[in-house]
């Protein structure tokens, strides 16, 4: 009888396993193959069904988490408008010909300055309540004689709407002319809630007062480039129509800094600057927080 020996293999290198005429395990232990190829074969098979697994979740996850990010709403409807990301009331207000307050009034909001993505809101005046129609005063009647029918109610006639008293502004900052040209229209609280100020392509836009850049941008309809400020006691300025933007969002600003420069994106084409003063959304005149010219 031979004598046996016992031959320990050599570690493996993480190559495909060779070809077993050149394997350098010649001892036969399964079925005339190398089980050192079978198992660096199975286990090359496990990990990538295993790879193959950990591919399949991670695509699942993907399109679960895509899935989430971009939630699917109904249709909006006629007179209502779905707030996107990015929107603001007064932006929504002033895209739709209506004022902050109205939004306010029409949708029974809290806080004019919290809208939240997806929420719909209505952007034109609901329908006017109808008045319930005047009931007959009854009259006692003879018992002896017959009840005579009720003439027909005619539906009261609707009163006039009382004025509305015009809001004044309450503290008031001090504020500086944004731009140096010429006033070319003034504010009339309907067409024009602001002041249009001529000027050259490229002339300096500065900061009415001191505050913090709450929109930099040219997504509201009507204003180009525009740039709104917030400042103390609830005020708002808008700087409109800008050539170029040379602030960001969240930026604070000085007093007289510079923060845009002076453009031609209104639709007739005419360099301007138009400055807006609001507070809680209403807009003011202008002239009654800068100094005489």
């Amino acid at each position: 009888m031979e004598p046996t020996h016992l031959v320990r293999p050599p570690r493996l290198q993480p190559e495909v396993p060779t070809p077993l005429a050149a394997s350098p395990h010649p001892i036969d232990l399964c079925n005339n193959r190398d089980i050192y190829a079978v198992r660096k074969l199975s286990n090359w098979r496990i990990g990538w069904s295993r790879w193959r697994a950990h591919a399949v979740s991670l695509a699942v996850c993907a399109t679960l988490a895509a899935c989430a990010g971009s939630p699917t709403y109904g249709p909006v409807p006629a007179g209502s408008y779905r707030v996107a990301s990015g929107d603001t009331l007064y932006g929504i207000a002033r895209a739709n010909n209506a004022s902050t307050a109205d939004l306010v009034r029409w949708n029974g909001l809290t806080d004019p300055d919290k809208i939240e993505v997806g929420q719909v809101l209505r952007v034109v005046p609901p329908p006017g309540a109808s008045t319930a129609p005047a009931t007959a005063a009854s009259g006692g009647a003879s018992s002896g004689s017959a009840a005579k029918p009720r003439p027909k109610a005619q539906p009261a006639p609707k009163a006039a709407p009382a004025p509305v008293a015009p809001r004044t502004a309450t503290n008031k900052i001090p504020m500086i002319w944004p731009a140096d040209g010429p006033v070319l229209s003034n504010f009339n609280g309907s067409s024009n809630k602001g002041v249009d100020i001529g000027g050259k392509s490229g002339d300096p836009v500065y900061a009415a007062a001191a505050g913090k850049v709450v929109y930099a941008g040219s997504g509201l309809r009507g204003y180009g480039n525009l740039v709104m400020v917030q400042h103390d006691n609830g005020y708002l300025t808008a700087y409109a129509h800008n050539r170029a933007v040379l602030v960001k969002e969240g930026a604070a600003v000085t007093k007289g800094q510079k923060i845009a420069e002076m453009g031609d994106t209104d639709s007739h084409g005419t360099v301007k600057l138009h400055f807006e003063v609001r507070q809680k959304g209403t807009p003011f005149n202008p002239r009654d927080f800068l100094p005489s010219r």
